[in-house]
């Protein structure tokens, strides 16, 4: 494949032309029009598709392509799927094309080069014997015979597409015992085919090759190369499936927004009843998921990464997406949608039909499994060298991740306690205090911070290195909402005079902050809070009480919303407060959990008086601050670190257990497996956004709700794989590090709750990203 990837604005641009040309072509009215056809497809549209350069796309410079890549083939397949394109663009715009291009050179390769780029010739690649076959390895027993001048050819493909129609096919072959490729026309004699119509009117057929003699010349390639060319050949197919089966759910979930939007019933817009809506916000984060995977799936590729195991995670989850997202436009369109002339169906039948050809989603759950596997076995064998010098500052974008890793694995072996990796609870500030003054000392507790605010100042990619290691590594979490939640707030919004009196504070493990949101009566409907603070001279007196708030027992200071106009609307009339838990009149009762932990308190305030400079921003504008604070609270919450700790227990007991022996279990891992991959790809979207200075949209409300119920998913399997011991609490059975397997489903279960629950952030969305009415 080649290595020329436009800009941004250039592939914006490319991303246009390909819309205007698939509107004006029809698309949808003339897919109904071939149902019936012999061919599925107009040959003076696979005409105008050449003329617009797709067919060259994927095609060098020097064999007379544009010369570019797959994220531009991409960028194209996207709205092919938003308009269902009949032509057989990814059998022969892609597959062929990449087949020919890894063929030997020869007067025919080039000769079939430049037909296919000119739109004189519609083929393929006639590979697959077996069903469900992934690689050409798998089975390849169609023989070819040297016959003097010829090549007599004998064996059946399967699944071959395009069918009636095409100019001919590239067809693999075994001569003596070589595998080969070459080139069949679609005249030949002894060459048939028998067509079977897929539901979504694309043409698939049986190809029987008997007898079939054709020049030597038609020899493409010979040897081992042809199983490479053809499988990465696949592979690029199915990246650019998923690209297409992005399209194809975006536009059934633009289709049903808009019915929810119109359609009545009971007298209201059905786009107002909370089952509908949550729906509709189940399929958006599929759409958004799948969106964050491919585009981190294509730049893996173009930075070297394994092609084959990055084309089965796109294929695995656009394909799961884009039938959940489709089925799911059925069932809102109601009756309606499950008519011929409601265009959602059309939709459901491309997903059926691109998430069947090269590989349903199991079977692509599974290639990526055994080859993650693989890979993180290659990388267990390859020793850690040890790191003597840990620079408190450093070009960390410069530094190779290898080496920024092997810095981090090594600080925590040297620094970090080892009775406290792997602990399934949280900590209390006197059991990790001298942890956090380490990181504190070296210059490491604020890794997102800006340097000029004392902190390391990681782009993204290093910061999701940061905590893989930790997690890896078992490094609790410390009591962090000074570093994760109002140190970031303060750089943003605080006055010069904040941020020099508390940053340095929070960077020096001095001040330990918690969070004063919720209230009895005021937890979901966080506006309706009743804690008030009046101002008297240069203090405000504040009472009331807070509720649920973690580790207060622990704090030094609070960052809290207080009501400081009554009579306002609910949100016009709240301020954000800094309050220092010294001062007089604050009484902090502890709450047991369900696992027997004292994580969150009440917090009583009889007349404290806070200084009137403790007010951020301007008094009644707290609403919105608060909002910009659960941003980067929803960020955090939607981090990867608790789905990927939790994986790597599950993992841990897998092995012990010789659970991926299982195939239930593997195929429940390895679903689990891609769900925190592609959390990771959506929270990577987001943490870039921060490091910009951006605000964070509403839509990042999507990490927290799939991240935790990834989280908890995880958890359940670990408690369920463990057996009995998913009920006893430690057990060190598995291994010498032991396993507390119920305790760390505890920690799982509420968050779905703390920080806006899963359902409020599905209003969130449903409101402020859908646009769906009240």
């Amino acid at each position: 494949m080649n290595d020329v990837t436009l800009n941004d604005s250039a592939l914006d641009a490319f991303r246009d032309s390909a819309r205007d040309l698939l509107e004006r072509g029809n698309t949808i009215t003339r897919l109904r029009q071939l149902r019936d056809s012999a061919s599925g497809f107009e040959r003076s549209a696979w005409q105008e598709i050449a003329n617009a350069g797709w067919l060259g796309i994927l095609v060098a410079e020097q064999d007379g392509g544009l010369g570019l890549g797959m994220r531009e083939m991409a960028a194209i397949a996207e709205e092919v799927g938003q308009r269902l394109l009949p032509e057989p663009l990814i059998a022969a715009g892609v597959q062929l094309a990449l087949v020919l291009s890894g063929a030997s050179q020869s007067a025919l390769r080039s000769v079939l080069l430049e037909q296919l780029v000119a739109g004189e010739l519609v083929g393929g690649v006639a590979w697959q014997e077996q069903l469900g076959q992934l690689q050409l390895h798998q089975g390849l027993s169609t023989t070819a015979l040297e016959q003097g001048d010829s090549l007599r050819l004998n064996g059946v493909k399967k699944f071959v597409t395009p069918a009636s129609g095409a100019t001919g096919w590239v067809v693999s072959a075994k001569l003596a015992e070589q595998p080969i490729l070459v080139w069949v026309p679609a005249d030949l004699a002894g060459l048939t085919h028998v067509d079977q119509r897929a539901v979504d009117g694309s043409i698939l057929c049986t190809l029987s090759l008997e007898n079939v003699l054709l020049p030597k010349s038609h020899l493409l390639l010979q040897g081992p190369e042809v199983l490479k060319v053809v499988d990465q050949a696949n592979d690029a197919a199915r990246l650019i499936q998923a690209a297409e089966l992005l399209g194809v759910m975006r536009r059934a979930l633009a289709l049903t927004l808009e019915y929810l939007q119109t359609r009545k019933q009971f007298g209201k817009l059905i786009g107002s009843f909370q089952a509908l809506k949550h729906r509709a916000v189940d399929g958006y984060i599929q759409v958004e998921l799948s969106s964050a995977c491919l585009s981190d799936v294509l730049s893996q590729l173009e930075a070297g990464g394994a092609c084959s195991a990055l084309a089965s995670r796109a294929k695995a989850r656009c394909a799961h997406a884009a039938l959940l997202m489709t089925r799911m436009a059925i069932q809102m369109h109601g009756a309606m949608g499950y008519t011929d002339e409601c265009n959602v169906g059309l939709y459901f039948k491309r997903a059926l039909a691109l998430t069947s050809w090269l590989g349903n989603v199991e079977s692509h759950r599974q290639r990526y499994f055994t080859q993650g596997a693989a890979l993180s076995a290659q990388a267990s064998v390859t020793p850690v060298a040890a790191v003597a010098a840990f620079p408190k500052d450093a070009d960390w974008d410069a530094m190779p991740e290898p080496e920024f890793r092997q810095m981090l694995q090594s600080f925590y072996a040297k620094n970090y306690p080892e009775h406290m990796r792997h602990v399934p609870h949280r900590l209390r500030l006197n059991e990790i205090k001298d942890w956090t003054m380490t990181l504190s000392e070296q210059g490491w507790i604020a890794p997102s911070w800006p340097k000029k605010f004392g902190g390391m100042g990681l782009p993204p990619g290093k910061m999701i290195a940061y905590v893989e290691e930790q997690e890896q590594f078992g490094v609790a979490r410390a009591p962090d909402m000074g570093v994760v939640m109002i140190g970031p707030l303060l750089i943003q919004r605080g006055s010069l005079e904040q941020q020099q009196k508390f940053l340095p504070k929070i960077i020096a493990n001095e001040h330990v902050w918690c969070q004063g949101y919720s209230e009895p009566g005021a937890g979901s409907d966080l506006a309706a809070l009743r804690t008030e603070a009046v101002l008297d001279g240069n203090e405000f007196v504040v009472n009331g009480q807070k509720i649920w708030t973690t580790l207060a027992q622990d704090a030094t200071h609070m960052f809290a919303l207080v009501r400081t106009d009554k009579d306002a609307k609910k949100q016009a009339g709240i301020s954000f407060l800094l309050i220092d838990l010294s001062i007089p009149g604050i009484t902090i009762r502890p709450i047991q959990n369900i696992s027997g932990q004292k994580e969150f308190c009440e917090v009583f305030f009889d007349n404290v008086r806070v200084p009137a400079e403790n007010l951020v921003g301007q008094i009644n504008e707290g609403w919105t601050i608060a909002k910009a604070l659960l941003g980067f609270e929803r960020i955090f919450l939607g981090s990867p670190k608790q789905s990927r700790y939790a994986l790597s227990q599950l993992t841990g007991l897998a092995e012990s257990l010789d659970l991926f022996s299982n195939p239930v279990f593997a195929s429940r891992y390895a679903e689990l497996m891609l769900d925190t991959a592609d959390q990771v790809a959506a929270y990577t979207h987001y943490a870039e956004m921060v490091k910009r200075g951006e605000t964070l949209p509403p839509s990042v409300s999507l990490l927290k709700i799939w991240g935790t119920d990834t989280y908890q998913r995880i958890c359940a399997l670990l408690v369920e794989s463990a057996q009995e011991h998913g009920a006893t609490g430690h057990t060190t059975d598995f291994g010498a590090e032991g396993l507390d397997a119920p305790a760390i489903l505890f920690h799982a279960i509420p968050s779905t709750i703390y920080g806006g629950s899963t359902e409020i952030q599905k209003e969130i969305i449903a409101k402020h990203v859908l646009r769906l009415p009240d």
